[in-house]
């Protein structure tokens, strides 16, 4: 049986395999590990620079085309993980970039407020008149998306129950923003919210009262620059790559044949110091981004908004993730980010979230404010003149304020911002197949394109001139497509091999390959096999491949 609902696979086997043939590792694994870092193994390195690769090919070297059906203007960009701390102050990050964080006096843990979730016990009589808070409900939390932490929760609701009478109520959900007191939609007395927060039994505890109230934790790693630790020489790894794209608009409009509209496209590391890393390379410390800017007149910012995200929805869909696996979640506004007037995120199905949802990429209309709080800070002026403009308002007999006003402004910004080390994530999950019907018992269903292995050159023994034949085949192949020779055990595990993974063709010269000069080709999916000439196997490749 072939397994493709997300909400089938396991999470602990995608990880197992991931470890097993060389996809993902534990960083430092042999002093125990650094929770929330992962190290990527020939398998992810390789698959991580194909989807990479895919990236900046269709948004830089060969962008869509756009509304007027000419392609789209964007340029590409490397910038310093380490910037002038000045830039973080500008962008909100030093003072706003935070999470309202929870501690366990017990456990000593710490957890993200708005991540977790509780459910009540509606307890007895007998239970509330010998409680010194006189509880009606207690409260069993869990962490969101985590069915296990959610498992538990439920199941120390239930012996709660058992041994204190009362009733559990599944149904009965709260987030811990609205029990801690922290959510300011909600009417209840500062008393009242203490005592909600004294019911509470968090994760990894069996008594209530042993959370903290929510409180804010900034997510920049911290760092200095020079020879002397103090104040002054306090800098930051950048928490997304977008604001050196804001620091270098200028440098690119001085330097490239750029008019508006355009795009500046950078790939690159960022550094969060996520309190509770989760899920595997969901939610870590260290991560690769792919975030383009794209700066637009004001009044053009819907038209565009629109435009990117149908592209990045088309884009997903290239990398062979099914439709049905993909969706649209508009933010709503008490989740939009200060900076934002509209949001929305392209999410995935995955295994832990199924049937649900969780977060892919977002595609956000940032106005005008990044390049506005820069040009304040730095004393620099972002304004663009719109040549174009000038003169269609010329030609319209306007007035000379009605011209300055269209033709220098300061450019809206719509900025479609992916994670790579995510987009790993979601072809891992989106090509882990079950399948009994094969000795490996799973294959890697990648798209041949981002396959990291192209192909597995065997010979059927290593004698009688097959290994020579082997070598010379695999030497031709590897000038245009990463393949792999192997002679080592029986062809059946080397097939088990590749399907693990997910090379999409093997192929096999064995005794008659030096008599006639074919070959056997399997295909991976399928497991179908074909003879051809070993002439056409380069032809062969490229066409599979490269569709």
């Amino acid at each position: 049986m072939t397994i493709t609902d997300p909400a089938h696979k396991s999470m602990d086997d995608i990880v197992a395999l991931c470890k097993r043939r060389g996809f993902v590792f534990p960083a430092s694994e042999i002093y125990g590990g650094l929770n929330g870092f992962w190290d990527y193994g020939p398998l992810g390195t390789a698959l991580k620079n194909n989807i990479r690769d895919w990236w900046w090919k269709r948004t830089v070297e060969c962008p869509p085309i756009g509304p007027d059906g000419e392609p789209v203007s964007i340029v590409g960009l490397d910038s310093s993980i380490i910037q002038n701390p000045k830039t973080w102050e500008a962008s909100g990050h030093v003072g706003g970039f935070s999470d309202p964080m929870v501690d366990c006096t017990e456990s000593k843990k710490r957890y993200r407020a708005d991540q977790l979730h509780a459910a009540a016990v509606i307890t007895s009589d007998e239970y509330q008149e010998n409680h010194p808070l006189q509880l009606t409900m207690v409260w069993f939390a869990w962490l969101e998306n985590d069915e296990v932490s959610r498992a538990q929760a439920y199941r120390k609701a239930e012996k709660f129950v058992k041994k204190n009478g009362g009733k559990f109520d599944p149904s009965q959900h709260a987030s811990f923003m609205f029990l801690a007191g922290a959510d300011p939609q909600e009417d209840v007395s500062i008393e009242d919210r203490a005592m909600l927060l004294g019911r509470i039994v968090g994760p990894d505890t069996d008594k209530p009262g042993t959370l903290t109230p929510p409180r804010d934790f900034n997510l920049m790693f911290e760092t200095y620059v020079g020879a002397i630790r103090d104040e002054d020489a306090k800098a930051y790894l950048r928490p997304e790559t977008a604001q050196g794209i804001f620091l270098n608009y200028l440098n690119v409009l001085n330097t490239m044949r750029v008019k508006m509209p355009f795009g500046i496209a950078q790939i690159g590391k960022s550094f969060r110091n996520e309190v509770t890393p989760r899920n595997f390379i969901f939610r870590s410390r260290e991560f690769e981004q792919m975030e383009m800017e794209w700066f637009c007149a004001p009044e053009d910012s819907p038209k565009w908004y629109q435009f990117w995200k149908e592209e990045r929805m088309n884009w997903w869909e290239s990398l062979g993730i099914s439709p049905e696996n993909l969706r649209f979640r508009d933010h709503d506004e008490d989740e939009l980010a200060h900076y934002s007037k509209m949001c929305v995120d392209v999410e995935y199905q995955y295994p832990f979230t199924a049937p649900g949802f969780g977060e892919l990429e977002g595609v956000a209309h940032r106005g005008c404010f990044d390049l506005t709080q820069h040009q304040t800070h730095s004393k620099t002026k972002m304004e663009y003149f719109d040549q174009e403009r000038q003169l269609r308002a010329k030609e319209a007999g306007k007035s000379k304020e009605e011209i300055d006003a269209v033709s220098k402004y300061i450019p809206n910004v719509i900025e479609p911002a992916s994670g790579l080390t995510r987009a790993v994530l979601v072809l891992l999950c989106e090509a882990y197949t079950p399948d009994d019907s094969r000795p490996s018992k799973v294959f890697m269903k990648f798209k041949p394109r981002f396959a990291p292995i192209k192909a597995g050159v065997f010979p059927l023994v290593a004698k009688d001139g097959m290994p020579e034949a082997a070598q010379k085949l695999y030497l031709d192949l590897r000038e245009r497509f990463a393949v792999q020779m192997d002679v080592k055990q029986n062809i059946g595990r080397r097939y088990a091999r590749m399907d693990e993974a997910g090379t999409p063709f093997c192929v096999t010269i064995d005794g008659e390959t030096l008599s006639d000069q074919t070959v056997t080709v399997r295909d991976r999916d399928s497991q179908g096999q074909q003879r051809i000439n070993i002439s056409q196997v380069e032809t062969f490749l490229s066409e599979q491949i490269e569709q």
